[in-house]
């Protein structure tokens, strides 16, 4: 017997889980200003992770997914992206979506169920976030092809997490972006977790990056903890796909250091031990430590920061609990330009019964 094909998965770390460089790090890392930035964006995403999930506990927000832990992929996607490319999130990519210009009061007003929160300000043509498991992978691929036809030097990008790469949409977008060669890059971020389900019972394969090579398409990890890991992979795919040479698949290796969502409690199902390690690996004491050693940081700093965040956050939530009070019929706008029979019948009885005032 011969062998016909032979595939490697490649893994990126720059920064080690003390902010030590590993090797040569990029261009953009060589800016304090940038690193700064995404260093800022990645508090802001903590702090306002916490502010979140207290007005949820309050009643003051409906359901809440955190992000805490993660934002190093988050962020390092989003400083990556161009603001013409297209973002395909799952539902808690918050750092991605507030480097492309997405308002802290746009995700409050999305997460107390106001679906005017995925009106966004900034990325007109990032799509809202998709609860359903896997949806967006499709979308994507149908958007790059979109890019394509059109001549657009343009990148769609979809994250979906471990968990959800067991759905078939999700094959079905990486076959169809591999055998068209479109611009797209789909980042699966490997938290550990689908919700009580680890991740070794989702697959059989050595990684989550390899899902790719079926449908040929490259895969690599990444150390989702390290930002400017992240970031320099992620602008190499993108730089790929605009060159016309196709899609990746990147996982990004980080832990989820919350629960699945404010319905969840994960202590049910994951070890305290477990959970302990990840929090010596999470991704902003890395990044605060490297600029510290570059004598671009220093506990005054950190607490300016910190104090500007808040009163971002605090402005925020202002703005999120003084808007208008949304009308019943509400929830039905924006679903179709011509609604369906069946749609107008259901919004005219729920109009029929207005909710008691406060």
């Amino acid at each position: 017997m011969k062998t016909v094909a032979q595939f490697a998965i490649g893994y990126e770390q720059l920064l080690d889980a003390g902010g030590r460089p590993t090797g040569e790090l990029p261009a953009f890392a060589q800016d304090a200003g940038e690193l700064t930035r995404m260093y800022r964006m990645m508090v802001l995403c903590r702090m306002f992770d916490a502010k979140a999930i207290n007005l949820q506990r309050t009643g003051q927000l409906g359901t809440y997914a955190p992000c805490t832990g993660q934002e190093a992929t988050h962020v390092g996607v989003g400083a990556a992206m161009r603001p013409e490319d297209v973002l395909f999130p799952v539902y808690r990519e918050y750092g991605t979506q507030l480097w492309r210009g997405v308002t802290l009061t746009e995700i409050l007003t999305y997460w107390a169920g106001d679906e005017t929160g995925t009106n966004f300000a900034g990325p007109r043509q990032d799509f809202p976030w998709c609860v359903p498991i896997g949806s967006q992978a499709p979308h994507a691929a149908g958007a790059a092809m979109a890019f394509r036809i059109r001549g657009e030097p343009r990148c769609a990008v979809a994250y979906i997490g471990e968990g959800g790469t067991s759905q078939g949409a999700f094959y079905e977008a990486v076959n169809l972006a591999g055998a068209r060669r479109l611009p797209t890059v789909f980042v699966i971020v490997n938290n550990g977790w689908a919700i009580s389900v680890p991740a070794s019972a989702q697959t059989g394969a050595e990684t989550f990056a390899q899902k790719g090579i079926a449908g040929g398409v490259p895969g690599m990890q990444v150390d989702g903890n390290d930002v400017i890991g992240v970031r320099a992979v992620m602008e190499a795919a993108l730089a790929r796909a605009r060159a016309g040479e196709g899609p990746t698949v990147i996982e990004a290796l980080t832990y989820r250091l919350s629960d699945h969502t404010t319905a969840d409690d994960a202590s049910r199902y994951r070890p305290a031990d477990e959970l302990a390690a990840a929090w010596q690996r999470e991704p902003l004491p890395r990044l605060r430590a490297y600029l510290a050693a570059q004598g671009h940081w220093d506990d005054t700093r950190e607490q300016q920061l910190r104090a500007a965040c808040a009163a971002e956050i605090d402005a925020a939530v202002k703005g999120y609990q003084s808007r208008p009070r949304p009308a019943v019929g509400a929830m039905f706008e924006h679903l179709f330009a011509h609604p369906p029979a069946a749609l107008a019948e259901q919004r005219e009885q729920a109009t029929r019964y207005p909710p008691p005032a406060h």
